[in-house]
């Protein structure tokens, strides 16, 4: 998909999850809702790995994101990515953000991270000042504080499955906010170098 004509917009890149691991994730936070009352949670839809958070960016500086993601996506090869564990930032014991974890795999999310950081960096994009976390957000602490039902509920579904899927592709989201919630949407989208062939994800049961 072309970007030249893109408006600006609060974007993202991310990696995004097949029906089925969306599916799982879901699941696990409607076992989650019970003892995490003051959390806003995130929509089955809009369950992804954040690879980089670009923030409003203005038109002129989108068509060169754009680019250097392409440029990106041509050189990375695709890989295998398993979603598994739960957890929370700062800690589980007093959650602000409550995640899902990616486990085989996420040495490949963080050098894909990585490679896309350093490309954007070349056109003036803000350089990452963490290392990478790969990771699903589920939902966000609304005033965070000690919780110790949420966090035995996170500590109980450490082992969760939540399945696999074949990262073969490069998504940068549009973000639109509303009363309602984030609605996101794929603005621009580039195959990975040698993706995993289609159709090889599998959901795994709690």
């Amino acid at each position: 998909m072309g970007g030249s004509s893109i408006a600006g917009i609060r974007a993202f890149v991310a990696i995004l999850l097949p029906d089925d691991v969306r599916s799982a994730l879901d699941a696990e936070i409607e076992q989650l809702r019970p003892v995490g009352r003051d959390v806003s949670w995130v929509a089955r839809d809009n369950l992804h790995v954040t690879l980089k958070f670009l923030g409003h960016v203005a038109p002129e500086r989108l068509d060169l994101a754009v680019s250097a993601l392409a440029r990106v996506a041509a050189t990375v090869a695709g890989f295998e990515l398993a979603i598994a564990g739960l957890g929370a930032f700062p800690s589980p014991t007093r959650p602000r953000v409550l995640w899902a974890g990616l486990t085989s795999g996420a040495d490949a999310a963080a050098t894909l991270a990585r490679s896309i950081d350093r490309a954007l960096a070349a056109h003036g994009f803000a350089r990452e000042d963490r290392p990478f976390s790969g990771h699903v957000t589920l939902g966000r602490v609304r005033q965070p504080g000690r919780d110790e039902r949420l966090a035995a509920a996170l500590a109980a579904g450490a082992r969760h499955q939540f399945g696999r899927l074949a990262v073969d592709r490069l998504a940068l989201m549009r973000s639109e906010l509303s009363p309602r919630g984030a609605r996101y949407s794929i603005t621009s989208a580039w195959p990975l170098l040698a993706a995993p062939s289609q159709g090889t994800t599998t959901a795994v049961a709690r």
